[in-house]
Parts: structure tokens; C-alpha cells; sequence
């Protein structure tokens, strides 16, 4: 495995500032800190790209804010469930091969179980188990964990009245309604065209590929909706099949996710109802974790443990394949001048989605004075102590406990 110190963060301009980062680690450190984020990572993809940042950045200095930047923008061009190939990803980069399984693995495993444990409630009771005071209460913490990353972020990302103009862009794009690849794949191509021209050495030829604007127009067509179709019978085997061409094939969001099972569970297999969706999906965003959790909950729900089980592996799996070809070309690309500068362009988008993201999440967060308060202490807390976000969350946890008992 190449030496971390040689192949990440060589760029002065980057990383200045920036305090130095720790020797390669443990797996068993690995393990324990990926355990923690699965335990306490809330607020979807931004949510759980922030809590990763702040642990791997500021207080375990394992990489350098850039280099945290570059492997989120490449986790940002894969399919699949873009915080969890980050988790493998790190895990890999940090101690190894068997960290690259520790990592994305243990993130995920306590969202999961939580899952699978409350689709058995959800199928023994018929109902959802309260827990809406685990949201109100945490997810404000959440929204000013993401404000503290956006803030570290964006200083390293835009580092110039250039990049600051993509990533406007990005937000105004991504509220225009245009899909998340597209931003990515667009940014990029912007930012090889705008450095060609800069130095003057694109030839013509290199030149002769669709405007950026047509590839993004082509990118986020979208297809009509299919139309209703019969009831197939339910199999243990089409139920793996299906949730692995999801993994393989989802980009976007965690929510992206909504439109690929309602396509497959509702529309064409005619397994589920938009009710038992919902509800999947909210179960997802109650527990920590990603949100592609709401697998094993279809799955529970469909064919008991064995059938979450299978749903679970099929929609994860991917990622871990995608991270293990993609982790040995990472030096390549970071020697090379022109994937820099690509690589640049797709950081700056990725910090306006975390943004555009975050205006949306905060909105449904912060909406009443307990909430704003709790946000507002939090960030300031982290601004200017460096606490823990593990300790905020469970704060914030605490706090949604005991208004829900003073409410009552």
C-alpha cells in the first residue's frame, strides 16, 4: 500500500494551516471509531460527512482537510451511498485491507440492527414506534455539526473567486432541480474547460466533446414514470438481485434512494405499498446511519431476518467493490495535474450540495426557539471548543427525552 504521507496532501497550498496528521493506525482503532460514528451519526449524507470530517480531521488528525475533500469527491462520483464509501474508504486508506471492511462495515452495523429490530415491532404491532423525540432533539445538534464542516470545508475548497462561483452555481442548479450527478459530473467538466482555456493548451480536437450545459441536460432527463404493474410473486433471490442493481446504480443522495424503491418495490414488483415505503424511509432517518438502512427494514418486512439479511448485503455490497478497484488509482490521480484540477471543480460542488442540503435540513430542524437555541449553543460550542459531537448529540438526545416527559 503506497506510504499516505507521499501520496496525500503534497499540495502546500492546501493544506496550509492545517496541523499534521497522525502515522497510519490500527484496525482496531479503525474499528472502534467507525462503531462510534454508526452509533451516533445522524442527518443524512451532510449529517454524516460532517461527523466523519470532525472526527478524522480536527480530532484524530488522521488526514488533512484537503485530503478529507479529495476522497469525498471521489466517493461523490460512485453509485451507491455516498458518507458509507467514504467510511470504507477512510477505513481502507487509514489501516489497510481489513479496514476497508471494519470501516464501511461497523458504520453501518449499529443502523441495521436498530432497523431490523424495529421493522420486528413494525410487524408485530403494525405501527411505528414513537420516537420522534430522538429527532427533535438530535437533529438540531446535527445541523450545527454540518455548519462547523461547511465552514472548515469550504475554506479549504474555495480557494478562489473562481471556485466560489461554482459553487453557487451548484446551489442554484441544485434548487433548480437538477440531479446531484449531473452537478458532479458538470463541475468537473467545467473546471478542465476553464483551466484549458486559462493555459491555452487544449487542442481542438480535445475539444470536440458536447458542451458542458448538453451533458448536464442529457444527465438529468428524466425518464416518465412507469405505468402500474402486476403483483410478481416475492423470492429470496429477486429480492437480493434487486437491492444489488440498486446499490450498483443509485447516485445522489441518500433520498435518491426514494425514487429507485418506489420504482422497483411499489411500481413494478408490487411488494409494498407508498404507506410501508414511508415508512421504511422514516425508520431510515430515526436511527443513525445511512439512509440505505431502509434496505434491511423492506427486507425484514418481506422475507424476516433472512430477507433483510440479503436486502441489506445487496444494496451495500457495491460500494465496498467500487472502493476496492478505485483506492489503488487514488495516487495516480492525485500525481496528475489535470485530475487536480478536475478534482477541484467536483470539491467545490460537493461543498455547495452540502450546503444547498443543509439549508433544506435545517429548515425541517430549526423550527421553533428550543430548537434554534439548542443549534445555535451547539456550533458555538464546536467553533470554539472543539468539543466532542458525539457528547452534543447525546445532549441533544437527552434534551428531546425530557421534553417529550415535560410535554406529557
Amino acid at each position: 500500500m503506497p506510504d499516505p504521507e507521499k501520496t496525500f496532501g503534497t499540495n502546500p497550498a492546501t493544506n496550509s494551516g492545517t496541523q499534521p496528521r497522525t502515522l497510519q493506525g490500527s484496525r482496531l482503532e479503525v474499528a472502534v471509531v467507525f462503531l462510534k460514528l454508526g452509533l451516533l451519526a445522524y442527518g443524512g449524507v451532510a449529517g454524516l460527512v460532517a461527523m466523519m470530517r470532525r472526527e478524522m480531521v480536527d480530532r484524530r488528525r488522521w488526514i488533512s482537510e484537503q485530503e478529507f475533500l479529495d476522497l469525498l469527491g471521489i466517493c461523490s462520483l460512485l453509485p451507491g451511498p455516498t458518507a458509507t464509501e467514504l467510511a470504507i474508504l477512510l477505513g481502507y486508506e487509514r489501516a489497510g485491507w481489513p479496514a476497508l471492511f471494519l470501516g464501511g462495515g461497523l458504520f453501518i452495523l449499529p443502523s441495521i440492527v436498530m432497523v431490523v429490530a424495529l421493522a420486528w415491532a413494525y410487524v408485530r404491532f403494525g405501527t411505528l414506534p414513537a420516537a420522534q423525540w430522538i429527532l427533535y432533539g438530535a437533529v438540531p445538534i446535527v445541523i450545527a455539526i454540518i455548519a462547523d464542516a461547511l465552514w472548515s470545508l469550504g475554506r479549504a475548497a474555495i480557494r478562489n473567486v473562481w471556485l466560489a462561483m461554482l459553487a453557487v452555481l451548484v446551489v442554484v442548479l441544485y434548487f433548480l432541480g437538477v440531479s446531484v450527478l449531473a452537478i458532479i459530473l458538470g463541475a468537473g467538466i467545467l473546471a478542465g474547460a476553464v483551466a484549458g482555456a486559462r493555459w491555452k493548451r487544449t487542442r481542438r480536437q480535445a475539444l470536440a466533446l458536447p458542451a458542458p450545459m448538453k451533458i448536464i441536460a442529457h444527465l438529468f432527463s428524466v425518464a416518465g414514470a412507469a405505468p402500474f404493474a402486476p403483483v410478481i410473486p416475492f423470492s429470496l433471490a429477486r429480492l437480493f438481485l434487486t437491492f444489488l442493481k440498486i446499490g450498483a446504480v443509485c447516485y445522489g443522495s441518500g433520498y435518491a434512494l426514494i425514487a429507485f424503491l418506489r420504482a422497483d418495490f411499489v411500481v413494478h414488483l408490487g411488494w409494498m405499498t407508498d404507506r410501508q415505503l414511508l415508512d421504511a424511509i422514516t425508520i431510515a432517518q430515526i436511527t443513525p446511519g445511512p439512509i440505505f438502512a431502509a434496505s434491511s427494514f423492506i427486507g425484514y418486512v418481506k422475507g424476516g431476518v433472512l430477507g433483510a439479511l440479503l436486502a441489506t448485503l445487496g444494496v451495500f455490497l457495491p460500494s465496498f467493490i467500487f472502493i476496492a478497484i478505485v483506492f489503488p488509482l487514488i495516487p495516480a490521480l492525485k500525481r496528475s495535474q489535470a485530475a487536480r484540477i478536475v478534482l477541484d471543480g467536483i470539491n467545490a460542488a460537493t461543498v455547495g450540495l452540502m450546503a444547498a442540503v443543509s439549508w433544506q435540513l435545517a429548515r425541517d430542524a430549526v423550527f421553533d426557539v428550543t430548537t434554534a437555541v439548542e443549534a445555535v449553543v451547539a456550533f458555538f460550542l464546536l467553533r470554539r471548543y472543539k468539543l466532542n459531537s458525539a457528547w452534543l448529540i447525546l445532549g441533544g438526545i437527552a434534551g428531546g427525552v425530557a421534553m417529550k416527559i415535560a410535554t406529557k
